[in-house]
Parts: C-alpha cells; structure tokens; sequence
C-alpha cells in the first residue's frame, strides 16, 4: 500500500513533505476535477492502481473490458460533458490498444488525457516485457505526449497535459510514466494549474481587419450559406451562433459533428452536408455567393470534388486552427480565432437583410427531397422495416432531448438524417477516422458525462460485434444506456458500394451474428428483437422506459440503399436521391 506523509498548516492547506509518483498522479486528477476515470490495470502501472484504492472516494474509475472500449468511453464522456476524458492503460498491448482511439480523437479535435503505465526506465530499449515505445507509436495520433521517467516531473507534465488537451483545438494527449517514477518517493510541493506555455498558442490573434472584411462580404452577399461543424460546440458559442445566422437570416447546413449545435427545428437549419446530406445544402452550395464556414475542416466527405466545390462563391473561414485555413478550400478571408470571441464581433457589423427568396430554394429541394427519398424511408409501404422509420419513431418518443451515439454505416447516415435535436452536445459519432465498434463504449462514457439524460446507442449488426465485450462493463456497474441495434444482416455500407459502383459483387460484407437478446442476457440485460412493424413503437416504450440498460434489435430491410448520396469523385452538385 502506497502511503505519504503530509503535515497540515494552520490555513488548512497542505502541506506535502514527501509522497510516490503514483500518488501525485492521483493528486494531479483530483485538482483537475476528474471524476471519472475509464481504464484497465496491468503490471506497468499496476503503482497507480494501488494508491487508486486510497483515492476511491474521490475518482470513480470504471473497469472497461477492452483499453479500446476505455478510450472511447473517455471520449463519450468528454464529448457529452465537455470536459476532459481520462483513461488508464498499462504498457505494451494495453498502450497500443489505446491508438484506435487516439487517432479517433485527433481527427475529431476530442480532449482527452491517456496515462499508460511503462517499464522500468534502466529496461527502456532492452525489448523488456510489454515494452513498446509508445512515445513514437502516438507521436502523429495525438495533440502533444511525453514520457515521464522521474516523478518530480509529475505535477509540471500532467498539468501541461491538461492545458493541451482542452485548450485551443482541444485534442488528445498521452501520457507514458515509467514503474520506477511510479514508485519514486519526491519532494512534493503542491499542484498548480497551468495556463500558458511559452511557444504554444492556443487562440490566435484576431485580426479585426478580417473581422470586418467577412461583416462586409456577408452583408453585400444576395444568396449566403453558413456551414457549420463541430467547432460551434467545442468553443462553446451555441448561443454566440444562432445570434449570428439569426441577425443576418443566413441559412445555415451542419457536418455530422456540427449536429446538435443548432436545434434541428431551427428555421434557418437548412440540413446535412456532405455524401449523405441533404439535397438542398449539397446542390446549392454551387449557387451561394458566400459560403461562410464555421468551425468545421472541408473534409472531403463534406465537398466531394474540391475543382468542382464552390468556385462561384466567396468563402469565409472561421476557425481557432490557423492550419485549416487554407488547407482544402482557398478561404477569400480567413477569420482566425475562437468563434466564441469571432462571432460575436461580426455579429455586431452585420445587417439585417430578408434572404427569404433564398431561403424558399432550400424548402423546394427539402419538398423534392422528401417526395423522391424522405417519405418512402420514414413511411414505407414495403413490408420490411427501414432504418429511417425507426430512427423517426424514437424521435417522437424522446420528443428529441436524447443523447444518440453512433457507431459507423448506414445506420450512422440515417440516424444523423433523421434524428431530431433540441440540445447541444446530443449527437456523439465517430467522424473523421469512421471507427466501427464506437458507440457501445462511447455510450457508457456519454452516460457517466450526462448522467440525467437519457442514452441511446445505434449501432449496426457489424460494429457491435467488435466491442460487445463492454456489455460487462455495463453489467457491473449497472449503467442505465439503451442499446438499439438496426440489423440488416450486412456490412451494409460496404454492401451499397458493392451494389451501386461494383455490379453488386458482394465479397465478404454478408456477415452472421449472434442472438444479440441471448447475449445481453448472459450480462444480466433486458431485451428483446423484433422483425415486425406492429412491434416497433412498444418495443420502444419498453426500450426506452426500462429502469436499466436494454438492449433491442430490430430487424430492417436487407438491401435498402441511403440516399441522397453523392458519389466518391463527383462533385456535390452531382447528389443522386436514387
């Protein structure tokens, strides 16, 4: 048992006299005000696992069944609470198993810090047992990482840890401690916070010349378009956002990361961008005069052909990470700056100006939309039941304040079409890297971030199976998440590509699963499947009003295709609806 000695003064502060590296460690989260860890012990960090039984009261830490389930809870919880995710993992496999997840949060800018456990710093470089080198493995998958060998570092790295991850473009961090800094005793002094590092920039300076040059570009534009990502969420500017498309009426289309920053029933919420977005954002993104973006990247799912993306249009771009602009669209005024401070200052310049005629072009494309795509996927004649029916039946049962994880397919396409939001921070899905198996662990850490809101993970016959291990996790700490599993019996969306660009050569994507309901009930969860249309909106309720996790699989249409779709190598205006 790991103990330190600590004499208290008169002002009730502590005073530290000497303690392990375990232990400052502990100390380190605490002061962050983590208070939830998702992790998994192993013999390189098994120091701070000990100190951790002392520190019980005060971190919850969740035994995950897989590091790759505990990474992605980490992100869950940081992505529904805002706050940083924290995850333990040992050396060797368990560190490695962490970088699915780190690419993962890097690409999706997600503020997470990761302290892997390392060998004996005189075995570093010998092939030691569960030796990897970790440090370089990470180096191009996260935001900053360092390798701690003498714990008096301890205090000074994980508060610069801290600072990195959130701040700016938050991202991942990792952190690798060596077992003898574990267990080496130190002069410790206190923790402090930090908040500044010589050479790093989170915020870039606004330059108020763009500020004004954007205000005077979307104040002459005749036929303006917002588009808007995840970075509304992130800087935490909702509120700083909707003034702005509210004041200048600018029709505005979100990236599937951007979901939620607007309530979907937003009048000037004019839909999805991207492969499988909606009609209207997609075509008349070539006819804008001004295409204003909000924190969001130009990822190339979002503009299809970047020589066919756009040309007609000023662009304007808002963003906290000067390496974006300019990156994938040439931005006629780059507006550097956290948009939570941006905003507001265009805001303050701009006009009121009726786009009404504008606007009533993204309700005729919605009308064609839902005439030739929308309304045979939500009210089907066929007899199989479709994604999108179930997906708008749980709409109106959770009236849209639900949390929705999604994993990565079909399913993820057209729970981002369909599912309504009144709430920021209420559609959690892996964007950038697409990474199957996300949603089960995401779920479980989206709950221990919010812990009043009600969780729904969506998730397809195929990305379940490859973290149906965290089922356990789920039993063992009793944690109340829904689990609706839309199985067509595919890897449905390799198998549309197959269908739609291969002559429906189907190679490996027909894919057999288990009896999912037998499963969950090996892990001591309720649930039940359904493969009929008269069961869907009970079984729901029963879903949904359960006091504990369910699990329900709902059986839908084998080889039903998402649409709109715009093809790999066509432009966005070349959207097919069938």
């Amino acid at each position: 048992m790991q103990t330190d000695t600590l004499a208290t003064t008169s002002n009730n502060t502590e005073e530290q006299i000497e303690i392990s590296g375990s232990i400052a460690v502990l100390k380190a989260l605490t002061a962050e005000g983590v208070e939830t860890v998702f992790g998994y012990p192993g013999g390189a960090i098994m120091p701070i696992y000990d100190a951790l039984y002392d520190f019980r009261e005060n971190l919850e830490h969740i035994l995950v069944r897989h590091e790759q389930g505990g990474i992605h809870a980490g992100q869950g919880y940081a992505r529904a609470s805002g706050k940083t995710g924290v995850v333990f993992a040992t050396s060797g496999p368990g560190a490695t198993n962490l970088v699915t997840g780190l690419a993962d949060a890097m690409i999706d800018s997600t503020p997470l810090v990761c302290i892997t456990g390392q060998v004996f710093a005189h075995l570093l470089g010998t092939d030691a047992f569960q030796e990897t080198d970790v440090i370089n493995i990470t180096t191009p998958i996260t935001k900053w990482n360092y390798q701690i060998t003498d714990a008096n570092e301890i205090p000074t790295i994980l508060a610069k840890a801290f600072y990195i991850a959130k701040s700016g473009r938050p991202g991942p961090v990792l952190i690798d401690i060596t077992k003898n800094a574990q267990l080496q005793k130190f002069s410790y002094t206190g923790y402090t916070k930090c908040n500044h590092i010589r050479s790093y920039r989170p915020k870039p300076i606004v330059r108020k010349e763009y500020v004004a040059a954007a205000a005077e570009l979307i104040n002459q534009a005749k036929r303006p378009l917002v588009i808007f990502g995840q970075g509304v969420i992130l800087g935490k500017a909702e509120t700083e956002f909707k003034n702005f498309i509210e004041k200048a009426n600018l029709p505005s289309a979100w990236t599937i990361l951007g979901l939620s920053a607007l309530e979907t029933a937003h009048p000037l919420n004019v839909g999805m961008l991207g492969m499988h977005g909606n009609y209207g954002p997609n075509v008349l993104t070539n006819e804008c005069d001004v295409l204003i973006a909000v924190g969001m990247r130009f990822d190339d799912r979002v503009t299809g052909r970047l020589d066919r993306y756009a040309k007609q249009a000023k662009v304007i771009h808002l963003d906290i990470d000067p390496s974006e602009i300019d990156k994938n669209v040439k931005a006629d005024v780059p507006v550097w700056g956290d948009c939570k401070e941006t905003l507001p200052m265009i805001t303050e310049l701009l006009q009121k100006i009726d786009h009404s005629a504008w606007i009533q072009k993204f309700t005729d494309c919605m009308s064609k939309e839902v005439e030739e795509v929308i309304d045979n996927e939500l009210n089907p004649t066929s007899e199989n039941m479709t994604m999108g029916e179930v997906i708008n039946q749980l709409n109106i049962l959770t009236k849209g304040n639900a949390i929705i994880v999604t994993d990565v397919g079909q399913h993820q396409m057209v729970a981002c079409r369909y599912a309504k939001f009144n709430e920021s921070k209420s559609n959690i899905t892996s964007g950038g890297l697409g990474t199957m198996g996300f949603a089960l662990p995401a779920a479980i850490g989206a709950k221990y971030g919010a812990k009043e809101r009600t969780v729904v993970a969506i998730i397809g016959d195929g990305g379940v199976q490859m973290t149906i291990q965290e089922l356990g996790t789920i039993m063992q700490n009793n944690i109340n998440v829904k689990i609706l599993i839309l199985n067509n019996r595919f890897l449905g969306m390799v198998r549309q590509w197959q269908d739609l660009f291969h002559e429906k050569r189907y190679s490996f994507v027909d894919i057999e699963s288990p009896d999912y309901v037998v499963v969950a009930k090996g892990y001591r969860i309720e649930g039940s499947s359904i493969s009929k249309r008269e069961d869907l909106i009970k079984s729901l309720e029963t879903m949904l009003n359960y006091p504990g996790a369910y699990l329900l699989e709902v059986f839908v249409g084998k080889e039903n295709n998402v649409f709109p779709m715009v093809p790999q190598g066509c432009g966005v205006g070349e959207i097919r609806l069938k």
